[in-house]
């Protein structure tokens, strides 16, 4: 096992691409489903576990923008798991974790269902004090980076700000409030070496960490090894 991670060199935000679950079921021969499954399972154990570690912020990329060209039954499926995890968050028990739950995305095409019960979590966890544990539901970087483009135009033809006064805080300021800060920190398992458009703005210094696993098979003791890895980097931001 892993040590555990030196605290005083944890990240604050990081941004975690669950990747990989429909190929851990084709593996062994299961519907992809069953993938999804198991990787809604090593969501909640890594959520939890970044909320004992008490990092500030975690985003999980959970159903891209893209992901509505999958096929009709396996979105259905993806979205009867948002489901069943949204009514998990409504009990007591998870309260009491002290999460700060988010959701991340366009909420345009998301069931109406799902929509509210994101409203009521979201309202239900929003005087905790613990991790925010952003899940990214419809999501897509270049999305986020146009929303705030957009809503600084707004303010332009308002003539609530000059164009030639805008700066990056302004656009930073315009993405979705609870991922905005900047990630440390990108953890992608599966083998795959690329953001898939994801955190895009945010993701300008961060530390990327890949790992031949797939989602489903990941665990706290990989999470641990990415964590220390990152503890050991020298992070120089553009400096020498």
């Amino acid at each position: 096992m892993e040590p555990t991670p030196n605290f005083d060199i944890l990240p604050r935000h990081i941004g975690i691409i669950m990747d990989g679950n429909g190929r851990w079921a084709k593996k062994r021969g299961l519907n992809r489903f069953e993938g999804h499954k198991q990787g809604a399972k090593v969501f909640k154990t890594i959520s939890d576990y970044a909320l004992q570690l008490g990092i500030e912020c975690v985003t999980f990329y959970a159903f891209s923008t893209e992901n509505w060209k999958r096929p009709e039954t396996e979105v259905n499926a993806i979205m009867d798991l948002f489901r069943e995890y949204l009514f998990e968050a409504e009990e007591p028990q998870y309260k009491e974790k002290n999460a700060r739950l988010h959701f991340i995305g366009s909420r345009d095409g998301v069931p109406e269902d799902i929509v509210q019960l994101m409203k009521n979590v979201e309202e239900d966890t929003k005087n905790n004090t613990g991790t925010i544990v952003n899940i990214a539901i419809n999501y897509g970087g270049r999305d986020e980076i146009l929303k705030s483009v957009k809503a600084i135009a707004k303010k332009v033809e308002n003539g609530e700000i000059k164009a030639d006064d805008i700066t990056n805080d302004d656009i930073t300021s315009n993405l979705y409030p609870s991922s905005s800060l900047d990630a440390d920190l990108i953890i992608r398992p599966s083998g795959e070496y690329r953001l898939s458009n994801f955190l895009l703005w945010q993701s300008a210094y961060s530390e990327f960490w890949f790992a031949d696993v797939l989602w489903p098979d990941f665990t706290i003791e990989d999470f641990n090894r990415a964590l220390n890895d990152y503890a050991n980097r020298n992070r120089r931001f553009g400096g020498v």
